[in-house]
């Protein structure tokens, strides 16, 4: 049965019964009631706008969180899928001999970036073609010297950070003084590559290396593993054992072996940078390496080894005219050597606490515009917290309130002397290209005669846990170095 009929009456005109269908029109609101509405309306909407808002924001923060992301790895992408990057460089080696990754970091002392070029070197010139080159080398860390860069290569951390800010200096909350020699842990901060591969429940051995034979955290440094330094150890010695290690069964043997030769820099520091003494020092280094690769020859492993040869810094010839003198400054200050951690090339002053530390730095600038001191234009004096930032070299109380950057090639001294001398010295500017040092890699995940930028020497030590497939420590080096040097997996 449908619905009930419509009944409409004959005599009802059709509009009229039309409109009584329609819905009759509601009473005007009283005009309390109107506002009530409208401001209801506004609260509606102010809410929407706030949750679309809300939800605007929520999806720009993922939509950020994705670029970011994307632009991390972009660079590892694009690099490995990159065409005609594989096929100019190729892909990373298969291991042959050896069941796993070993890195062997070898450091040249004083090898300065362009010794390489100064004589037939074949045992480095055999790295160079068959494998990746820093050109125009390696930048070190300032200052430029042999402890805050061995361990700066070490931790990836600038001297700041790691506490060894210098060779020789003061702890102002012990009055302490630290030299080459001390082996106390709380003097070396950070955690260096042999002891983050340690905790992996890696073997790390070590010849010879700034801070090695220090024990602090998991590493202690013992035999057979571990050498406490001594310079007389022949180098013929130290090549040696480091190819015994290679003798170890699987599980004995170690994924990272550091070696230390004192040349060129002990030469370097006798008669300079172009000294015909420094070719002999650098065929004495090359010789060595060729008595380490002979013997990774015979055992079929060279070509399996991540070997990385560096150095701390380079060298710089001195002479006699480039001096200049503290005595010249006695009118407006005299420094006594309590004052001073060193004077060259980093003139480090920390005034007694009675001594303010403004008004000497003021003395001493005013003495260096005075023209009466001689050669003072190669000198320049900064508070600490006004030092170039670039030089990452301010953040520790270690470092004194008061730092004076010598010119390359230029001395400071206490007074004149009748002595007249030319040597070498570095500990300068790292902007200064003689005080790079080379930087060479040869191995399984290193492209063959490839030459990249100059880099800071803080990369190393993510280089290394990349190659051995460990995650390292915080640093101040970067993830993307390593992704753009190393060669990818097939």
């Amino acid at each position: 049965m449908g619905p009930p009929a419509l009944n409409i009456s004959s005599s009802e005109p059709v509009e009229d019964a039309q409109q009584n269908l329609l819905p009759s029109k509601p009473p005007p609101l009283p005009e309390d009631s109107l506002l009530e509405v409208q401001s209801q309306r506004r609260a509606n909407w102010a809410r929407f706008s706030f949750a679309f808002g809300v939800a605007a924001c929520i999806f720009a923060c993922v939509a950020a969180v994705f670029v970011l992301f994307s632009c991390r790895h972009r660079n590892q992408a694009d690099f490995y899928s990159d065409p005609e990057y594989t096929q100019r460089w190729g892909f990373s080696r298969p291991l042959k001999t050896l069941s796993r990754p070993v890195v062997l970091l070898i450091s040249s002392d004083g090898f300065r970036y362009g010794y390489h070029w100064k004589v037939p070197l074949p045992n480095i010139h055999r790295l160079q073609v068959n494998g990746t080159e820093a050109v125009p080398g390696m930048i070190p860390v300032y200052p430029t010297l042999t402890f805050p860069n061995h361990y700066s290569i070490a931790t990836g951390l600038y001297p700041a950070w790691h506490g060894i800010i210098a060779n020789y200096f003061s702890d102002p909350s012990s009055n302490e003084r630290f030299h080459p020699g001390i082996i106390d842990p709380k003097w070396w901060l950070g955690e260096p590559i042999w002891e983050s591969i340690v905790k992996h429940g890696l073997i790390s051995a070590t010849y010879f290396w700034p801070g090695s034979d220090v024990s602090k955290g998991a590493w202690n440094c013992n035999l057979p593993y571990c050498q406490h330094y001594n310079h007389s150890v022949p180098y013929e010695d130290r090549v040696d054992t480091v190819l015994a290690y290679f003798d170890l069964p699987d599980d004995k043997r170690p994924s990272l072996i550091t070696l230390y030769f004192e040349e060129p820099d002990h030469t370097g520091h006798m008669v300079g940078a172009d000294d015909p003494h420094i070719d002999k020092a650098i065929v004495r280094v090359d010789q060595m390496l060729g008595r380490l690769f002979d013997g990774l020859d015979a055992r079929n492993v060279f070509d399996d080894v991540s070997i990385i040869l560096l150095s701390d810094h380079g060298m710089v010839g001195t002479c006699d005219k480039k001096i200049i003198y503290l005595e010249d400054f006695a009118p407006w200050i005299s420094m006594p050597s309590s004052w001073t951690d060193t004077l060259s090339p980093v003139l480090a002053v920390r005034p007694p606490p009675n001594v303010d530390v403004k008004e000497v730095y003021q003395n001493i600038t005013e003495a260096l515009s005075s023209g009466k001191v001689a050669n003072s234009e190669f000198l320049q004096v900064y508070l600490k917290e006004d030092f170039p930032s670039r030089l990452h070299y301010s953040s520790s109380d270690r470092i004194p309130p008061i730092i004076g950057i010598v010119a390359e090639g230029y001395k400071l001294e206490r007074k004149r002397s009748p002595a007249k001398e030319c040597a070498g010295a570095h500990g300068y500017d790292n902007e200064a290209s003689s005080m790079h040092p080379i930087f060479i890699a040869h191995g399984p995940q290193f492209a063959k005669g490839r030459q990249i930028a100059s880099f800071v020497n803080v990369e190393v030590y993510n280089l290394i846990a990349s190659i051995l497939g460990i995650q390292g420590a915080a640093n101040n080096g970067t993830l993307s170095f390593s992704r753009t040097v190393l060669l990818p997996s097939i």
